[in-house]
């Protein structure tokens, strides 16, 4: 009887929308008919006809819109494939990225909201999440461990389906994933890759020197590594230092993470490290999935588990389908910073999360917005940059320091790498949160040039000038330092640290013989970053959301309307005349378009080989490396 009626149920809103649709269109055929009886002598009638059947065609689309919109069904499978990269903001533009389903690629967030809303839900039986070469880097990872963990915890299934953990390529990031699930499978022809762990770094000083290229640079201090991959032929001591504590903070977290998914002794996690890479017979004899299978293996059984007429259905369908008409709640800003920290306004057209950047006029402009918005409680700032202009850096942090002062509370969550620059924006915050895999800190600077005189000699390139003043040689990469141009170099390093470190003690609290053995350039990872008081809690979304919570003074589980800011710009406002009055509208505008291999691509090549400056771009700027996860 109960299966009747939730059949009904499901047939009288099509029944509803066929009958709406042929009753408009009835309607429409009736106006039509009288405006042409009416009016068939006039030019009008041919412009009133046109608009009429304009608009039936419009309401019949959206008709069928919802006629074949997707239905959530009693036995729900839900289907998340991270074989491709999950990224923290959509790109750019109009049109949604699409995966290779076709279905709409969602963010981060948008990925741990779902699960969170189907976690409550009764119609979704279980989660099946296909995993692959994606590396999405391990804060995510660990967002995303949360997020499946409190999904597990409120009874239902999910099932982690992988061809390989790495082919011929590390799967360590990937497996430490799926050892949060309830089920590990993989295909029998795949490995799983785990052995260990490893960073690495290239130094670029050999090919300058054959070039004839000079690097002109100094940093504060001596943690603060970025500009040795031009300076140094390999690590210097405190360069490995600082590297090899966080592939050992790193390891630490992962060999924990799949000790307690696996119900194995963290010994026996690191004995099986030492022992990888494994062939898919081999890990299933060591107890490191549950069972090799296909895919359409997999699916099949998950589906008879659910339950009879159970069927699959994509997780961003899903949270089409089951959004809320209307959020209730507090209202909190969500801005997010991602990428390289400029002047200006934010790149983000590129469809490679690589090539984004967080421009200062942008996301200040995004803060002035949520505080002059009078629904606003809070401001909600996720952070994943690696660093970039102190001047940048510096008009974000005075937008948090004013956002606070206008009494809207400031709660930062960090993503894969928030450091230098990353962490100046968020240091100011009422509190931060970072995973225990993000790396941050780097409080520190670099500056200087990079002299190209050897290699235009080496090219029979020759260079004249004429100047006025004694320092206006100053920024041309074809001319050195004098001595006392160099002091002005150091000089303005001093200012920055000094600056940089004396706003640290101040935003969180600290003393200042602790910022100092704290900072010195170094990069720290969140776990070791929360010790130090750099930061306040682990964690991610969740976890900031609970602190907002706090700060505006509601209940724990008191509902949240997020809304983000910058504004969504839409195709028609592309199109359209810009309506901004004052750079306070300035964040209504589309990001500047980045292309790889067009935009800053080619300014990265260019600043190698003729000269890297690291006034605008780099003062603020992280070491460069390579940590596979």
């Amino acid at each position: 009887m109960q299966g009747r009626l939730r059949r009904v149920r499901a047939v009288v809103p099509r029944l509803s929308f066929v009958l709406l649709g042929a009753f408009v269109a009835l309607v429409v055929a009736v106006a039509i008919g009288i405006a042409a009886v009416r009016w068939a002598h006039h030019v009008a009638a041919f412009a009133e006809i046109a608009a009429i059947v304009a608009a039936c065609l419009l309401v019949i689309a959206l008709v069928s819109s919802r006629l074949a919109a997707t239905r959530i069904g009693q036995r729900t499978v839900l289907e998340l494939d991270l074989d491709e990269a999950l990224e923290e903001i959509s790109p750019g533009g109009p049109l949604p990225r699409r995966g290779a389903g076709g279905e709409r690629k969602q963010t981060l967030r948008e990925v741990i909201e779902t699960i969170e809303r189907a976690s409550r839900d009764g119609r979704v039986a279980a989660l099946f999440v296909r995993l692959g070469r994606a590396r999405i880097g391990l804060a995510r990872v660990q967002e995303l461990r949360d997020a499946i963990l409190a999904y597990r915890a409120s009874g239902k299934r999910a099932v982690a389906f992988s061809e390989t953990f790495g082919e011929s390529s590390q799967g360590i990031g990937s497996y430490y994933l799926a050892a949060a699930f309830d089920e590990i499978v993989l295909q029998p022809s795949g490995d799983v890759n785990v052995a260990g762990m490893m960073a690495s770094a290239s130094f670029l000083r050999g090919t300058l020197d054959k070039l004839g290229v000079t690097p002109r640079l100094d940093h504060r201090h001596e943690y603060k590594n970025a500009m040795n991959v031009l300076t140094e032929t390999g690590f210097t001591e405190a360069h490995r230092e600082s590297l090899a504590r966080i592939v050992e903070s790193h390891y630490d977290q992962i060999v924990r993470g799949i000790s307690e998914g696996r119900k194995l002794p963290e010994v026996d996690v690191v004995r099986l490290m030492e022992g990888g890479p494994f062939l898919g017979k081999e890990a299933l004899e060591q107890g490191l999935v549950d069972r090799l299978a296909y895919r359409d293996e997999v699916v099949s059984e998950v589906k008879a588990t659910a339950g009879n007429g159970a069927r699959l259905l994509y997780l961003s369908r899903y949270a089409a389908c089951a959004k809320r008409r209307r959020q209730r709640g507090d209202t909190v800003a969500l801005i997010v910073g991602v990428g390289n920290i400029r002047r200006g306004r934010s790149g983000g057209d590129s469809l490679d999360e690589r090539w984004r950047s967080m421009g200062s006029d942008t996301v200040a402009a995004a803060f002035r917005s949520a505080v002059a918005d009078k629904q606003v409680k809070a401001i909600l700032f996720r952070v994943d940059s690696p660093g970039g202009s102190y001047v940048a850096s510096d008009t974000i942090w005075r937008e948090t320091v004013r956002a606070r002062e206008a009494g809207k509370p400031v709660i930062v969550t960090m993503g894969n790498v928030a450091g230098s620059g990353g962490y100046f924006v968020a240091m100011a915050a009422d509190k931060i949160v970072a995973q225990p895999g993000t790396i941050t800190g780097s409080i520190g600077v670099l500056g200087g040039k990079m002299v190209t005189a050897g290699l235009r000699a080496k090219a029979g390139i020759s260079i004249d000038e004429v100047h006025t003043s004694s320092n206006a040689t100053m920024w041309s990469n074809a001319l050195d330092y004098t001595s006392g141009q160099w002091e002005k170099v150091e000089e303005s390093l001093d200012r920055v640290y000094e600056d940089f470190t004396t706003k640290v003690v101040a935003g969180r609290g600290l003393a200042p013989d602790a910022v100092r053995e704290a900072a010195k350039g170094r990069i720290w990872t969140g776990e070791d970053a929360k010790r130090l008081g750099l930061v306040d809690e682990l964690g991610g979304y969740a976890t900031a959301l609970t602190l907002v919570r706090q700060a505006i003074g509601r209940p724990a589980e008191a509902p949240l309307r997020i809304k983000a800011f910058p504004r969504p710009v839409s195709l028609l406002a592309r199109l359209r005349p810009s309506r901004a009055e004052s750079s306070e509208d300035f964040v209504t505008l589309p990001p500047a378009s980045v292309v790889p291999g067009a935009g800053e691509s080619v300014d990265a090549l260019v600043e190698l080989a003729a000269g890297a400056r690291f006034g605008e771009r780099g003062l603020l700027a992280m070491p460069a490396l390579d940590l596979t996860v």
